[in-house]
C-alpha cells in the first residue's frame, strides 16, 4: 500500500500515520470494522470513537458515544452497521452507526472485559471480571446462554467454533462452539506469571497466550499436537522485562504482531519460529492494537495502560493512535531457519 507523506516525530519513531483526535485518556481497544477501513476506539474517560481511514492514510472522526465508566472492549456487528462497547459500567452497549442511537444489550455483576460478535450463531459473548461468560441474542433481555468460568475473565478470543477464555491465576478454558455450555479443555497457562492476552489461530488448531512476563506461549489444542508447543520471550530490554499486551493474526498470511508495554511491536512467524521484523521502540507502552480486515493496515495505541500505577511518568503522556501501512516483507511466512536457531 502506498500513502501519502506520514506524520513524522520523535513521538512517532516508525513514521506511521497519526489519527488526529485521539481519545484524551487511556486507550483501551482499537477494532476495525469487517467491512471497511472504519477503526473504533475506546477509553478509560467511557468515550467510544469511530473513525473513517481514507485511501492517503487520513483518519477522519465520524460520530462517537459514551459509557459512564472506563470502556474496556469493543467489537463489531459482521455487517459493519453497529459496534457493541462493554466495561466498567458492567453493561454491553450497540451501537447503531446509522441512526447514532445507543441500546443496551448485556448486563454483568461486575466489569465486561471483553467480547466478541459470533456471525455464525448471530450472538454476543461477554467476558466478566464477575466470572461468567455470557451470550446475547441482542434483540433479547436476558443471556440465551450463561457459563460460569474459574476466575476473573482477563482475555477472549474467537475464531468459530473455537473460544479461547484466559482467566485470572492463569486459568484457561478452551470451549467448542458446537457445544459452548461446557468447556472442551481446562488447562493452566503454560506462562508462570499473568495471562494478559490470547489469541485464536485462524486455522482454529491452537492459540497464542501473552504474559505480564514478556513472554508468549503458542499452544494447540489437540493432544496429539501437544508436542509443536513451545514458548519465547519478547518485549524484554536487558534486565527490563515488560508486559505483551496485545496479540493479533495477519488475516491472509497467518503470521502475528506482538505490542507490549516497552512500546514496541513486532512480527513474528510461529511456524518457522522467527521474528520477521522490529518495529522502533515508541515513547510509552502500546495498550492495544489491530490489524484491518485485508491486513494492510495496522493501527495500534500508544497509550499508559495503568501497568505501573497512577503516580508513574507515563501517566501523564499524551494518548495516541498510528496507522502502521503494512509491508508484505514485515508479515508474510519465510522458511524455517537453520535447525538450532531461534527466535
Amino acid at each position: 500500500m502506498s500513502w501519502g507523506a506520514p506524520v513524522s516525530a520523535p513521538t512517532n519513531p516508525n513514521n506511521d500515520f497519526q489519527v488526529a483526535n485521539p481519545p484524551s485518556d487511556g486507550i483501551s481497544s482499537l477494532e476495525w470494522s469487517p467491512m471497511g477501513n472504519f477503526l473504533v476506539a475506546t477509553a478509560w474517560d467511557g468515550d467510544v470513537f469511530c473513525y473513517e481511514v481514507a485511501n492517503n492514510g487520513q483518519a477522519l472522526p465520524k460520530a462517537s458515544t459514551k459509557h459512564e465508566a472506563p470502556v474496556l472492549c469493543s467489537a463489531w456487528s459482521h455487517d459493519g452497521a453497529s459496534v457493541f462497547s462493554g466495561g466498567c459500567d458492567n453493561i454491553g452497549k450497540k451501537w447503531d452507526l446509522a441512526t447514532n442511537q445507543s441500546t443496551q444489550v448485556a448486563q454483568h455483576d461486575q466489569a465486561i472485559r471483553h467480547m466478541a460478535w459470533i456471525e455464525q450463531v448471530g450472538l454476543l459473548v461477554t467476558g466478566s471480571w464477575d466470572r461468567t461468560l455470557k451470550y446475547w441474542d441482542t434483540r433479547q433481555p436476558n443471556p440465551a446462554l450463561q457459563v460460569t468460568l474459574p476466575e476473573r475473565c482477563y482475555a477472549l478470543s474467537v475464531t468459530h467454533p473455537l473460544l479461547v477464555v484466559g482467566c485470572a491465576e492463569r486459568q484457561i478454558q478452551i470451549f467448542n462452539l458446537a457445544n459452548p455450555q461446557v468447556p472442551y479443555k481446562q488447562l493452566i497457562s503454560p506462562l508462570k506469571y499473568q495471562t494478559r492476552c490470547v489469541a485464536a489461530f485462524p486455522d482454529r488448531s491452537g492459540y497464542l497466550v501473552g504474559s505480564i512476563e514478556g513472554r508468549v506461549a503458542v499452544q494447540h489444542v489437540e493432544d496429539n499436537l501437544q508436542s509443536k508447543n513451545f514458548t519465547f520471550k519478547c518485549h524484554r530490554e536487558g534486565s527490563d522485562i515488560y508486559s505483551v499486551n496485545s496479540i493479533s493474526f495477519h488475516p491472509t498470511y497467518g503470521t502475528f504482531v506482538t505490542a507490549g508495554a516497552d512500546g514496541n511491536f513486532n512480527f513474528w512467524d510461529k511456524d518457522s519460529k522467527q521474528r520477521l521484523k522490529n518495529m522502533n521502540k515508541c515513547p510509552a507502552p502500546i495498550s492495544c492494537g489491530n490489524f484491518n480486515r485485508d491486513g494492510t493496515i495496522y493501527a495500534y495505541a500508544v497509550s499508559y495502560e495503568w501497568s505501573k500505577g497512577g503516580d508513574n511518568p507515563l501517566s501523564n503522556t499524551p494518548n495516541n493512535i498510528y496507522l502502521h501501512a503494512v509491508n508484505d516483507t514485515e508479515v508474510k511466512p519465510r522458511p524455517a531457519k537453520p535447525a538450532g536457531r531461534k527466535y
